[in-house]
């Protein structure tokens, strides 16, 4: 009888199917690239935002807490609520493509914090923080060439890292523009 794979051999066993062969080129100037380079560049400016979308940087950078609980009129959210959501968002699909045992939060109650404020600036620059480090993760796994965009991750049920980056990106971009019209209300 075979032994079954430990629960390390497990891992490496899934997370290997998401890690592709060398495929490279080399470039004029005697680099190697890889061949996928274009798109993993493109990935990389729409996460970090500018172009045709407000960076996080834009949206939140001088937010003063004292205001990131205020509601306007025909808005449901606070700044506050909308950043949490989007960091526990980003949380869960960079989790969900880096880890085989994630589990995703309560969809749609646990995406949300249940506060209109944070409690103090403390938990306001902690939860920017915390966004602006798991983009930056992000970055990182569409950045490796040894990832392979276009595999399966085999956790998933047909998901890849090219369509969890766009879901970040996109995701990231509408609640953005959210932020950013909350703030012009606000007259920030």
């Amino acid at each position: 009888m075979a032994k079954k794979p430990g629960k390390t051999k497990l891992k490496q066993t899934l997370t290997s199917k998401i890690v592709k062969k060398s495929r490279s080129t080399k470039t004029t100037e005697g680099r190697t690239e890889s061949f996928d380079q274009p798109l993993r560049d493109h990935l990389l400016e729409l996460l970090k935002g500018g172009q045709a979308h407000a960076t996080f940087d834009d949206a939140m950078g001088d937010w003063p807490v004292q205001l990131a609980g205020v509601k306007v009129a025909n808005f449901p959210h606070t700044a506050w609520m909308v950043l949490e959501h989007m960091r526990i968002a980003q949380w869960d699909i960079l989790e969900f493509s880096r880890h085989a045992k994630h589990v995703s939060p309560q969809w749609p109650e646990s995406y949300w914090p249940a506060a209109e404020a944070p409690t103090d600036e403390k938990a306001w620059k902690a939860s920017m923080a915390a966004f602006k480090k798991d983009l930056l993760s992000m970055e990182r796994l569409v950045s490796d060439c040894k990832i392979d965009l276009y595999a399966r991750i085999p956790w998933g049920d047909g998901q890849t890292i090219l369509r969890e980056a766009l879901l970040l990106a996109d995701h990231n971009s509408y609640h953005l523009g959210q932020l950013a019209m909350l703030r012009k209300s606000i007259g920030i």
